[in-house]
């Protein structure tokens, strides 16, 4: 029997194995709603046999969006298509799961297509806050528009946001809910010492630095149904001195917990543009599997996390609960099922019907 393919439980959900699709942006939005791409783009790796599958990192504001070809979930009529999408994947097995999010400083961008730089005034460039009026790249770079430092009423805002788009996204159908603090986006700015420079109660120490994430953590609890889980995605590293460290990690995977967070979604990165970030396969399941241990949390491993036998090894040593891929997932919708056939665990796995006869034909199952 392959760990990989045991169904995992959360609160009151189950997924029919530790392999999740990770949020992947796909800049295909048209004014924040999603529509056939993602349908089909997320549709096809349910129906390839992934446990969970979730939706790329949604803008709870227009102006939380990393670019105008983002997802958002700000009004009522962005929810219409999500819960199409969310239908559709719970109807194929997988666990619908969606990343709300706010690029802070790192919104207002071009695609990445188009030169992955400050959109300019002519290019509809809009207004950008984070906790310190620093930009992410310094002058001659490509992100170099400066961010208005946040007031007490934004800070305000923002969290209410995060609230509205829980309440849509549980209203659309999702089941599992991550709230984005990675990836040098609006939480992660505030964690870092790097991005914040706030001499008030969000700045300076790490209770002050933590606070906006706890903050918003608390009130979409609140909305978040019980019986759902909640995940939290952080940059659990930032990989250079002076920056966010994973001691910091563990200490805030323990507060998340008390506060009603069921895992952390352990990546790490891009709060700078100057990181030097140690590559190569597996290369942040370490610290997974540290949050896991010290924290006394459920944790997913993610980052070039590519083979069967690798995926297998992660979850059978106990090193992280869940597996989430994303090129690997790009490559091939149907990476589930290879892995199966890789690991002799095609008993183990769902697939829909109108497909499972074709790919797992008796005589390979009695083969097993």
């Amino acid at each position: 029997m392959a760990k990989l393919f045991e169904p995992f439980t959360l609160r009151g959900v189950a997924f029919r194995n530790r392999i999740g699709v990770s949020p992947m942006c796909m800049y295909a939005a048209e004014d924040g709603m999603a529509h056939d791409w993602h349908l089909v783009h997320l549709g096809s790796r349910a129906v390839g046999g992934a446990g969970m599958v979730m939706v790329e990192a949604t803008g709870v504001e227009a102006r939380g969006r990393i670019t105008p070809g983002c997802t958002g979930l700000w009004s009522d009529a962005h929810a219409e298509p999500m819960a199409r999408i969310a239908a559709f994947l719970k109807r194929h097995g997988a666990q619908p799961a969606i990343q709300l999010a706010h690029a802070g400083r790192k919104a207002s961008t071009t695609l990445p297509w188009e030169g992955d730089r400050s959109l300019t005034p002519a290019e509809g460039a809009w207004e950008t806050i984070a906790p310190s009026a620093i930009p992410f790249d310094p002058p001659g770079g490509a992100i170099t528009h400066t961010p208005r430092a946040m007031t007490e009423a934004d800070i305000a805002t923002v969290t209410q946001a995060f609230v509205a788009a829980a309440v849509r996204s549980r209203e659309a159908g999702f089941t599992v809910l991550e709230l984005h603090a990675a990836h040098g986006y609006l939480f992660h700015e505030f964690l870092s010492p790097l991005a914040n420079r706030r001499t008030d109660r969000w700045g300076g120490s790490f209770e002050n630095r933590i606070r906006l994430l706890v903050d918003a953590t608390k009130a979409v609890r609140e909305v978040w149904p019980e019986r759902l889980p909640l995940f939290v995605r952080l940059s659990t590293v930032d990989w250079k001195e002076g920056g966010w460290t994973l001691d910091e990690s563990v200490a805030l995977a323990r507060v998340l917990k008390g506060e009603g967070v069921d895992l952390i979604d352990c990546s790490s990165g891009y709060v700078v543009p100057d990181e030097a970030i140690a590559y190569g396969p597996g290369f942040q399941v370490p610290f997974a599997e540290r949050i896991r241990r010290e924290a006394a949390i459920a944790t997913a491993a993610v980052g070039q996390i590519t083979e069967a036998r690798q995926a297998e090894a992660i979850v059978a040593e106990g090193r992280a609960d869940l597996v989430l891929l994303a090129a690997a997932m790009l490559h091939d919708a149907y990476w589930p099922l290879h892995a199966a056939r890789e690991l002799g665990a095609l008993k183990q796995l769902t697939m829909p019907v109108h497909y499972d006869y074709v790919v797992r034909p008796r005589s390979a199952l009695a083969a097993e």
